[in-house]
């Protein structure tokens, strides 16, 4: 005889597969038609951040491809995260086109239909922090501010952790909110989108830190040419 809680459970695409998510509503756009929306505005973003970072001139190739990254962020932190931070309650059931973008991701991590406490907590962060930090960082760097490189560090530290902590928890859960192993849900959107925000955040670390690291050179320089003088 059929468990009672079984037989009133709603089918859903998550992982572990007895995971009760009784408002869950399937998604009607297709997983072509969200990651095209998802690359297309991040390629607007990307495009439109270097033409202005070329405008004039002053700045290198590596350095707009950074400004790229930081504006590509802004509008993943703000917008998409964003989204989660204020409906992660309702987002199951929810067939707004942001919500079924969440849905579709966490065939990857369903941690996000389940409104994992971590998780929460961590957009929220990520929303509130590093998402107006990332826009703010592009016009530091066109404008030539001198604490740039301070708030480029602040950034990719900040998002570096959240990733780690992000990975780190769930290898802890045995990765069990996941089908392991899948080619797209586990290694494309669990994997391959999630280490981005380890490895670019550690080059920008490493660039921050030689910068920060030459300045202070130089004022050290500059102030013992100073006491000598005297």
């Amino acid at each position: 005889m059929m468990d009672p809680a079984s037989a009133s459970a709603v089918p859903h695409p998550y992982w572990p597969r007895d995971l009760s998510i009784p408002t869950y509503v399937a998604n009607d756009r297709s997983m072509s038609e969200i990651l095209m929306f998802l690359f297309s505005v991040s390629g607007v973003f990307l495009l439109v951040t270097w033409l202005i970072t070329g405008a004039s001139g002053r700045l290198g190739t590596w350095r707009r491809l950074a400004l790229c990254w930081f504006a590509v962020c802004g509008f993943i932190h703000c917008v998409i995260e964003g989204w989660f931070a204020l409906y992660y309650d309702v987002l199951p059931g929810d067939q707004s086109f942001l919500s079924q973008l969440w849905k579709e991701y966490s065939k990857g991590d369903s941690r996000y239909v389940i409104a994992d406490t971590f998780t929460v907590c961590m957009e929220t962060v990520t929303t509130c922090l590093w998402g107006p930090f990332s826009f703010w960082a592009v016009y530091l760097f066109l404008t030539n501010k001198p604490y740039r490189f301070v708030v480029q560090l602040i950034i990719s530290v900040g998002q570096m952790y959240g990733a780690v902590l992000y990975f780190f928890t769930e290898h802890r859960d045995g990765y069990i909110h996941s089908e392991l192993g899948h080619p797209i849900y586990f290694w494309f959107y669990f994997v391959f989108m999630n280490t981005m925000w380890i490895v670019i955040p550690m080059v920008l670390i490493v660039d921050a830190w030689k910068q920060l690291s030459a300045a202070q050179t130089l004022t050290d320089s500059t102030g013992s040419h100073k006491r000598k003088s005297n």
